[in-house]
């Protein structure tokens, strides 16, 4: 469930009218900013845009990025773009980073809906001019290009047949590469990168029951190996994105700083999806409330802006 509180019925001019009072001057009224944007669903949002550039021949978008500054300017930025974008967004800045983030790649390529996936691929052409798959190429190199390209290519069936024998029998594939440490065999990288998301979790249980533990039990994400890590991620990801989430979380707040990126990364992209089941996945993991944590490790306008995301004001 969402976290998030939208309006059934609102205004996207008086919206537009608030944001540019709020902007105008010589002080930006963030709160204000927060009251609106904070409680808009993304179907709002874009409405809010279209109303905004309409009635001020400016780009919303522009305008707040030049009022706001740090964290809560990255937050409400990435919170106000259409979800395929915000998500083409978050894969370009990682791709080009010194050291390309992989997870945030892995993650956005396997916890998106198949449709959802197509659909970040056509923004991050639209975009940037170039396709993903393309991009992820030319940043990457060996095994862990061989799997990301192939996993951000993907576009997996997306119902909920499964076939007991395949799972049976790749299960057993799987437990092979492992026992072999031929963690990048290109049948690894095929079970990964085309089944569909309920056949790899038959896949999985199958492994867990045969092998007495669970497949990411078996793959060390202590090791240091690029691939092994990534293909670890993957796994976690496909399997269980709501406990993915909850992990990246806990480690964005549990570090020493906290890591703003993971933490607004999350919770800006699952508000409108399940941060509810994450928030109580956090809370039993933690023994702390979500929101209580978030309040803990963050400050001013950008703690407020996330704790209304998280459905609690501050």
């Amino acid at each position: 469930m969402a976290t998030v509180i939208a309006p059934d019925h609102y205004s996207a001019v008086e919206d537009a009218e608030a944001l540019q009072k709020a902007c105008k001057g010589w002080g930006t009224d963030e709160k204000a900013i927060i009251s609106v944007l904070g409680h808009r669903n993304a179907a709002q949002r874009k409405q809010i845009r279209l109303a905004y550039e309409e009635l001020y021949q400016e780009d919303l978008i522009k305008r707040l990025e030049s009022e706001l500054s740090g964290d809560f300017e990255r937050a409400v930025y990435r919170w106000i773009l259409d979800p395929a974008d915000r998500d083409a967004v978050l894969a370009n800045v990682a791709i080009r980073k010194s050291s390309p983030d992989h997870h945030v790649i892995i993650e956005i390529s396997c916890t998106r809906s198949p449709e959802e996936l197509l659909a970040v691929r056509r923004a991050y052409q639209a975009r940037y001019k170039h396709s993903l798959e393309e991009d992820v190429a030319a940043h990457t190199k060996g095994d862990i290009r061989t799997l990301l390209v192939v996993l951000v290519s993907a576009f997996r069936y997306d119902g909920e047949e499964i076939n007991t024998r395949v799972a049976n029998s790749e299960a057993k594939t799987l437990h092979d590469a492992i026992k072999d440490k031929a963690f990048n065999h290109e049948e690894v990288i095929r079970i990964m990168s085309t089944r569909s998301k309920m056949q790899l979790m038959a896949t999985f249980n199958r492994y867990r029951d045969d092998q007495g533990t669970s497949i990411t039990k078996n793959l060390p994400g202590a090791s240091g190996d690029e691939f092994l890590l990534a293909l670890r991620t993957a796994v976690r990801c496909l399997n269980d994105p709501k406990k993915y989430f909850e992990k990246v979380l806990r480690s964005s707040i549990k570090r020493t700083g906290t890591d703003e990126d993971g933490l607004t990364r999350v919770i800006v992209t699952r508000a409108e999806k399940d941060l509810k089941e994450i928030k109580d996945l956090y809370y039993k993991r933690n023994s702390v409330p979500l929101d209580q944590a978030v309040a803990k490790d963050t400050s001013g306008d950008y703690k407020a802006f996330l704790l209304t995301l998280l459905g609690k004001e501050d």
